[in-house]
């Protein structure tokens, strides 16, 4: 059994573009000081959402940013990310969207108390200057997906406390990734 509890979600993020700039949440983890790195605004998919529902969702919780009705193109991306991090481990089968916007000042005001221990701000990054790490690392290729393909990002570990053989093995014989 690992010791760290393993949680299994379906999840959506979404790519926000404004002109040549992309928004990107500094996340961390807490019970490792000094740790950061950016993702994409997302989170879980709630029971009975759509995947394409809960984008919009987690972009209006997340950045404030109220998305309109054929705004949201995609999903551009798939994959299944594992995250490890101090106190657990998260696989989550995620959808990707893509959204251009006007760039706008985000807003934390709807992060829960979780979140703000966790993320330290949003900030517009110009996309020729992606900071490191970012998740997921191929990011950049996302930006110039035409319309109506969609990237496979496999299965990806991103982690602040990389996994165990014993912790993969686990998550495997779950089968919550291919063996």
């Amino acid at each position: 059994m690992s010791r760290r509890p393993l949680k299994f979600r379906h999840g959506a993020r979404v790519l926000l573009v404004a002109g040549d700039e992309v928004l990107l949440v500094n996340d961390s983890d807490p019970g490792i000081p000094g740790s950061s790195w950016w993702v994409l605004p997302g989170g879980g998919i709630d029971p009975g959402e759509r995947p394409d529902q809960a984008a919009v969702r987690e972009v209006g919780e997340e950045t404030g940013l109220n998305l309109g009705p054929g705004e949201l193109v995609g999903p551009i991306a798939t994959g299944i990310a594992i995250h490890g991090y101090s106190d657990r481990i998260r696989v989550q089968e995620e959808v990707i969207f893509r959204a251009v916007v006007e760039r706008f000042a985000p807003d934390n005001a709807g992060w829960t108390q979780w979140e703000r221990r966790r993320m330290k701000g949003m900030v517009w990054h110009p996309v020729e200057s992606l900071p490191q790490p970012v998740w997921p690392s191929r990011l950049a290729e996302l930006l110039t997906v035409p319309s109506g393909r969609i990237v496979d990002l496999g299965v990806r570990e991103e982690s602040s406390v990389p996994l165990s053989e014993h912790e993969l093995r686990e998550i495997t014989d779950r089968g919550w990734v291919p063996g």
